[in-house]
């Protein structure tokens, strides 16, 4: 698969970002809602396929086996989009991974990942903003190549969320999966990314967080997920409509300009409401959470990769990403692909 290549810039000629391949990677190992329900009931767990289905419209999703870290997920979807946009590896000059879910402490994943590609030299590093995190990384990778500062960059979205379940908490372990996703993005003398715009609200950190950090040696606090669905809800769904409403006015395009809605992939009940508030059809919404579940960082990524492999995405088309999570963090991007 090709995408649109970049438009050579001249000297002087304005600079932009667009997005040249992507590409995605997931685990083998797909557990059913049936599966997982089965594996809870041993710990004395109840739940089914018909009570996740009806709360959050996922059916399955992926886990990564024991020792596969967060860089071995994003190395194949890297290659795919490398493969995609028809450069090669040592093209790249800057490496995002969004994710937090890291292999290590430090260094971070991108230096990981970097070294696993087998180039070296151009800036790599994390970011972490949870499910807002892919969003983030492709702003600030945006505006890295508006500036000069980089000319082929890796955006990649990848966890291993199984790794921080409480699998005694029907109402958290049931929505999460593993997984990555990529696109490099090049500079371009023709507008791609059109608009962006990212925000946080320390004050909410309680509604969806990990309250635990590792010193002298040891966990400190609980490593494993806490969420507020309710309060989830409640706030995602205000600041999702909000944040593509004011990135739509920055780039001077209506809701009837948006050919496709990406919005993180966390719950069919918060995507659909998006959706509606946006006054788009939902055969404009690109859905991939009944088969992935809530991939964090990556799930937006890999609906995308999905969608451009399955051809309903094309060259020209406009596509709102919006992404929400713990921090909690919110952001979106409008883009011509």
């Amino acid at each position: 698969m090709t995408t649109t290549s970049a438009t050579p810039i001249g000297t002087s000629a304005p600079r932009f970002a667009r997005i040249l391949g992507t590409g995605s990677y997931l685990p083998p190992k797909r557990l059913t809602n049936a599966e997982l329900a089965a594996q809870l009931a041993k710990d004395g767990i109840e739940t089914s396929d018909e009570w996740i289905v009806e709360r959050t419209g996922i059916r399955a999703r992926h886990f990564a086996d024991a020792g596969v870290a967060a860089s071995d997920l994003a190395l194949p979807a890297a290659r795919a989009a490398l493969e995609a946009a028809g450069i090669a590896a040592s093209e790249i000059d800057l490496i995002i991974v969004a994710t937090s879910t890291p292999d290590m402490v430090f260094p971070s994943t991108a230096c990981l990942l970097q070294h696993k590609l087998g180039i070296a030299g151009g800036a790599a590093f994390d970011v972490q903003a949870v499910c807002s995190g892919f969003v983030y990384a492709l702003t600030v990778a945006d505006s890295m190549i508006k500036t000069g500062a980089a000319n082929k960059a890796l955006v990649i979205g990848a966890e291993v969320f199984s790794r921080i379940l409480d699998f005694k908490d029907r109402t958290t372990c049931v929505l999460f999966g593993d997984g990555a996703g990529a696109v490099v993005l090049g500079a371009s003398a023709t507008p791609g990314i059109l608009a962006s715009e990212l925000h946080a609200d320390g004050s909410h950190a309680n509604i969806l967080c990990v309250p635990g950090t590792v010193a002298g040696g040891q966990v400190l606090g609980d490593p494993l997920l806490k969420m507020d669905g309710q309060a989830v809800f409640k706030l995602a769904v205000g600041v999702l409509e909000k944040v593509a409403r004011s990135v739509l006015a920055k780039a001077g395009r209506s809701d009837a300009d948006i050919d496709w809605l990406i919005p993180h992939q966390a719950n069919i009940r918060i995507m659909q409401g998006t959706a509606k508030k946006l006054k788009m059809p939902m055969d404009k919404l690109i859905v991939t959470v009944h088969e992935h579940g809530n991939t964090s960082a990556a799930s937006i990524p890999l609906a995308l990769d999905v969608a451009v492999r399955s051809g309903k995405i094309k060259s020209g088309d406009t596509v709102m990403l919006e992404g929400v999570g713990g921090g909690f963090t919110w952001g979106a991007v409008l883009l011509d692909f």
